[in-house]
């Protein structure tokens, strides 16, 4: 008759992704997330202007035909990239993320940037190594040609490479908190 664990699974998929909606549209009836909304969303306020500039280029990122809002599917892709998305994947994104200027190459100052902002948003601040210090041993170690630019190959072939590196950028969109939030849910139902 068919794979009974292919049924399951589907089902699983289904429950969760009526559980992603419900969260969705219950933290935004519209059905279309602001930037304010994002914010409130992810926890995510009073951060100092880096942090909040990456959030907004996060936003940005998500808001995949530009308008402004993140619909649910926008949302959903979004999560299913971060959550359950290729390591190819999920490193092409993090590039077009940390790529602020959408030059098509990450500079040490972007970089710099980018790595203040996690640090504000998880609230750690590494005292043996500083921003500054951790950008300059990255492109150290990655940016292959010496240019001061990381490109999209660069990029990906050096974050698999360096396991720092690699560590910063998942903590960068640890989803964590939203996942528990959704889980509770459905436990609550």
């Amino acid at each position: 008759m068919g794979n009974s664990t292919g049924s399951t699974v589907d089902d699983l998929q289904a429950v969760e992704m009526h559980l992603w909606y419900k969260k969705f549209m219950t933290e935004c009836p519209s059905g279309q997330l602001t930037l304010h909304e994002f914010k409130q969303f992810f926890g995510l306020r009073g951060l100092d202007s880096e942090a909040d500039a990456y959030i907004e280029q996060m936003f940005r990122t998500f808001d995949m035909n530009k308008d402004g809002y993140i619909d649910f599917m926008e949302y959903v892709a979004a999560l299913s990239l971060v959550m359950r998305g290729k390591m190819e994947h999920k490193l092409r994104w993090y590039f077009k993320l940390y790529d602020v200027d959408g030059n098509g190459c990450i500079d040490r100052h972007e970089l710099l940037n980018i790595i203040k902002a996690i640090r504000a948003i998880n609230g750690t601040e590494n005292k043996d190594v500083t921003a500054e210090d951790f950008t300059n041993r990255v492109f150290d170690r990655i940016d292959i040609n010496g240019d001061g630019e990381l490109s999209l190959e660069e990029f990906v072939a050096g974050a698999r490479t360096d396991e720092d590196f690699m560590e910063v950028m998942i903590k960068s969109l640890d989803l964590g908190h939203i996942v528990a939030m959704i889980h509770s849910r459905r436990r609550s139902l």
